[in-house]
């Protein structure tokens, strides 16, 4: 297994001098007196706490590069000769008819009142992090063109500088939430729908009853976890005033602005940004099923959970409080990844790796179905960026998985679309782009699709982060097609888990996926005994 060295990394921007490390403790194996840097004991002997982050923070998202025992990569598809599942309607199955372009890769989720997706992906959370407040029209665009839900994660409205709290310090006003749902309904397509995110903070500003009252939003998520990880979610504040008005606002600033000492530092230039964090969240059953309920009498048709990397017996609560609570959709989110906003160890070294937790919610999604009990529909999400991780996601967790949360993949199209716009702006084209052309037109293949979508007129409106976002999503359909045609799989509710096989006999005895020699076996043996 190869191991991360934990005192240098591309994402805290620091390296080792030597070529020669302590595999234990990622210091040089020669540290000599003297020597410029730049390891993160070094940078962090003058800079402190800041190496804490990846960065430069708001700027860049990052993803954990630990590379764990047993991932998605220790999965082959099958591929099948024999036979076809989920063929639409007049079609029998015979090379002139079954063609993969036929491959429905619609999903739906939900207890009761479905949400369709014309793909079986989404975004992950899109909150307070200056990343997802710059880019928001790409993205809210984007997402809605594709016709997949797009989820507006947690402290939106609570650092929102124009935000209006009434006299019992509930939201009056928030523009920069409003901003947000009104650019994603705009241009929605029918398909998938926006969610907005709760946190601790949220819950105490009465985020759901402002979206619910002033937006009919339908659907409101809670939140365990996996901003920043387990311990809430975090931006960086670059201004002394900016720091005292959010700590007024009830969120934990660190170091404390109020603090004379800091606001010493911070006039020095020594101390140069505050982070803002939210509360740890704390659940019981009880209080889950009493939250659940008042959402649902504040109006909401779907409440939905997102749950992070916890060990199994938090996965088991999340489960079946979620079976009990008939909750619409648990997104089940594993180590490592992240969009940026987390502690750089905590995503190297927190929590269970996606594969490990994904397995263990396929196997006690199991045991409550084989109980009678219904468990909820699933998302599983966790470093995705690719079709064929979507379809052995939702084939590890078949037949309950119904989706994939993707974080970074669907941002990063965005901000390529953003950047195109710009650079064709200023003339600088780089070659990775201009040899495809030099006008939007000719570098987007998706472009006339779009335009078909929202009409020639409406065009001159949509920003090139979103067309980047529609391009990405349509990449991922049609290479599902391709490996669902493969495996005869011809619609997502017939992916099961026998579509997979373990390439090592370690991942086999995790997630419960055969060896490969050992897929199939007995059919084979069969037909040679037959």
């Amino acid at each position: 297994m190869n191991l991360q060295r934990p005192n240098a990394d591309e994402a805290t921007r620091t390296t080792n001098r030597s070529r020669s490390v302590s595999p234990s403790s990622g210091i040089c194996s020669r540290c000599l007196d003297g020597c410029t840097g730049n390891c993160e004991v070094f940078k962090a002997s003058f800079r402190g706490r800041e190496l804490i982050y990846p960065g430069p923070f708001g700027e860049i998202t990052a993803g954990a590069d630990k590379d764990y025992p047993v991932d998605y990569s220790h999965f082959n598809i099958q591929g099948y000769a024999l036979g076809a599942r989920g063929l639409p309607k007049g079609v029998t199955g015979d090379p002139d008819t079954s063609l993969f372009p036929l491959v429905n890769t619609e999903t739906e989720y939900g207890w009761d009142i479905k949400v369709k997706m014309k793909v079986p992906i989404f975004t992950g959370a899109l909150g307070s992090t200056e990343i997802a407040r710059k880019n928001w029209e790409h993205f809210a665009v984007g997402a809605a063109i594709s016709g997949v839900t797009l989820v507006c994660g947690e402290n939106v409205c609570g650092i929102d500088p124009k935000l209006e709290l009434d006299a019992k310090g509930k939201i009056k006003s928030a523009p920069d939430m409003d901003r947000r749902i009104e650019v994603y309904r705009r241009y929605h397509q029918g398909y998938g729908e926006i969610l907005v995110q709760m946190n601790v903070e949220d819950t105490r500003l009465g985020v759901a009853e402002y979206v619910s009252k002033k937006h009919g939003l339908n659907t409101i998520e809670l939140k365990w976890g996996q901003g920043a990880k387990c311990i809430g979610g975090e931006i960086k504040v670059g201004s002394l005033e900016r720091a005292l008005e959010l700590q007024k606002r009830g969120y934990l600033i660190t170091p404390d602005p109020s603090n004379p000492i800091n606001q010493q530092a911070f006039k020095d230039g020594s101390l140069k940004e505050f982070e803002r964090h939210s509360r740890l969240g704390f659940i019981d059953e009880d209080g889950f099923y009493k939250e659940v309920k008042r959402l649902r009498d504040l109006g909401f048709k779907r409440v939905t959970l997102k749950t992070g990397a916890y060990g199994l017996r938090e996965l088991a609560m999340a489960i079946k409080w979620g079976s009990k609570a008939k909750i619409d959709l648990l997104t089940i989110d594993g180590s490592s990844g992240g969009t940026g906003m987390s502690p750089w160890r905590m995503m190297e070294e927190w929590g269970i790796p996606s594969l490990y937790l994904h397995a263990a919610a396929y196997e006690f999604c199991k045991k409550l179905a084989d109980k009678g009990e219904r468990p909820p529909d699933i998302a599983f999400a966790g470093g995705f960026s690719s079709e064929d991780g979507v379809f052995k996601a939702l084939a590890l967790g078949a037949p309950f998985a119904k989706a994939v949360c993707m974080g970074r993949a669907l941002m990063i199209p965005g901000m390529v679309g953003k950047n195109i716009a710009q650079w064709i702006k200023d003339g600088k084209l780089p070659n990775t782009v201009s040899q495809f052309g030099s006008t939007p037109e000719e570098i987007f293949v998706s472009w006339e699709d779009v335009k078909n979508i929202v009409g020639a007129k409406e065009m001159n409106n949509i920003p090139l982060g979103a067309v980047g976002i529609y391009s990405y999503a349509e990449k991922i359909r049609v290479g599902l097609q391709q490996l669902m045609a493969g495996a005869r799989c011809f619609s997502v509710p017939v992916i099961s888990r026998k579509e997979l096989m373990s390439l090592t006999e370690e991942c086999a005895k995790v997630t419960g996926i055969p060896y490969l020699m050992d897929a199939y076996r007995d059919e084979a043996m069969k037909i040679l005994n037959g």
